[in-house]
Formats: structure tokens, C-alpha cells, sequence
């Protein structure tokens, strides 16, 4: 079922919305349509892995309950796909073992019905401007320049739109908060990105006063990518600057 709502446009964002219940579905998306955003609704979860590969939407929400295949198990299979996407669950369960479970397939963001329509909206907000700051990965001074697509150093590789790292052509397991930080670094090889610069692209510059540990997602990802990652060859640090994945061109 291909139900859309706000103005279509390949230039605006779109949001898919994995909704069996359609009041719920509508009101997102009438809600959703204040800010301008279109949106496309899938009754279960096989419908939205369908309307996921054919129109590639900005965001994702998924209601935890659908037919056929729940939203965890959607979010597993759009995370094989797509490490980059965010995903925003829905869900009339408030209990932490559901957002446990949905944070670890690749969630980014949990919201519990009933919620308001401004909460929504600024929730979806965030995610979309989230997205955008990876898609376009603007310089650390603040002026777009054009970005690297995909990056190959040594046996890594990094496929900036698809959010995707491999090594010696093995795809490596990263979450997707750690997907983005190599989106961003890979997007433009050689530059220095200090920790408020990735807080600012990847979650926003509201987050910089947030406790958001950036060394602990580039440590991590250095053990994931690196031969040895006490002494790193890909993802280095540049002393009391930041850090850079690369070398200019």
C-alpha cells in the first residue's frame, strides 16, 4: 500500500512511516506535513522493507507491533541495507527490556505513545537534520565542499553514501552512531574533525554540552578496523586537534 501525504518532491525529505493501525499513521503524517514533510505509510513489515528499497526515504518510523514482520526485525533487515538511515520507534510499551532491544538493532530514537505532535516533529526534526549534516559532510569550517564518495586506504574502504566500512572486502559490524563518525571522516580524507566538530555533524550543536563520547566511538571503531589499534593506521588522532581518517589529496 503506497498512501502518501504532504507535497513529493526529490528535493524534500521523506519520511517512511511503518504504521498497521491508520488513525495512528494518519496523524504522524498530517503531522509530519506542517513541516513539509511527505511521507509514505506501510501497513506491516514486509511492506516497509518493500517501500524501504524502492524510495530510500530520509527517515524511517517504525510502530514496534505490525503484522507479518515486528519493527525490530524490520530495523534489522534495513540496517543490512543502510547503516546510515535513522530509524525512530514507535511503540505503547515504555519498558526499558523494548528500548534495550530496539537500540540494539540500530534504533536512534524511542518514542512511547501517547506523544504530542511537537515532540514529534522535533524528534523527526533532529533526525533529519542528523542525516543531513553525514549526507553532505560539511567541512569543519562550516563551508560545503565537495565530498569524497568513497574512500580506500590500505585494505579499508569506506562507501560514504551506503554507511558502509569493510576491510581486506569484509564488511565490518559498526553501530550506527560509529557508521556516521566514518561518513563524516571519510567524506573529506586528511581533514582534522575535533569532538565538538563530529558532535555538531553528526547529532547537532545543541549536543555539544551533552556527554557524548566521542573517544569511546573512535576507540571503538578502532578496534573493529585496525590491525592493531594501539597503534592506529586508518583512523588516527592529531595531538590535542581531533582526528582524521586519511590523507589529502
Amino acid at each position: 500500500m503506497d498512501q502518501t501525504c504532504g507535497a513529493v518532491s526529490d528535493a524534500g525529505p521523506l519520511v517512511l512511516v511503518a504504521e498497521d493501525d491508520e488513525s495512528a499513521a494518519s496523524a504522524v503524517m498530517l503531522m509530519l506535513a506542517r513541516d513539509g514533510i511527505s511521507c509514505v505509510r506501510a501497513v506491516n513489515g514486509s511492506d516497509a522493507l518493500e517501500h524501504f528499497a524502492r524510495r530510500r526515504p530520509d527517515v524511517v518510523i517504525l510502530d514496534v507491533m505490525m503484522p507479518v514482520l515486528d519493527g525490530f526485525q524490520v530495523c534489522e533487515r534495513i540496517r543490512q541495507q543502510d547503516e546510515a538511515v535513522p530509524v525512530l520507534f514507535l511503540t505503547a510499551k515504555g519498558d526499558m527490556v523494548d528500548k534495550r532491544i530496539g537500540y540494539s538493532v540500530g534504533a536512534d530514537d524511542y518514542l512511547v505513545k501517547p506523544f504530542s505532535g511537537d515532540e514529534l516533529r522535533l524528534r523527526v526534526g533532529a533526525l533529519l537534520r542528523r542525516a543531513r549534516r553525514v549526507s553532505f559532510a560539511c567541512a569543519p569550517n562550516g563551508v560545503d565542499t565537495p565530498r569524497n564518495e568513497e574512500l580506500a586506504i590500505g585494505e579499508l574502504s569506506v562507501n560514504v553514501h551506503a554507511g558502509v566500512t569493510c576491510v581486506a572486502g569484509e564488511k565490518v559490524e559498526l553501530t550506527p552512531n560509529e557508521a556516521r563518525i566514518m561518513a563524516v571522516l571519510a567524506s573529506h580524507p586528511g581533514d582534522v574533525y575535533s569532538k565538538a566538530d563530529l558532535i555538531c555533524e553528526i547529532w547537532g550543536p545543541e549536543y555539544l554540552e551533552s556527554a557524548i563520547g566521542i573517544s569511546v566511538y573512535v576507540r571503538r571503531i578502532r578496534e573493529k578496523i585496525e590491525p592493531d589499534p594501539s597503534s592506529p593506521q586508518y583512523l588516527k588522532t592529531v595531538w590535542r586537534c581531533g582526528y582524521r581518517l586519511g590523507e589529502r589529496s
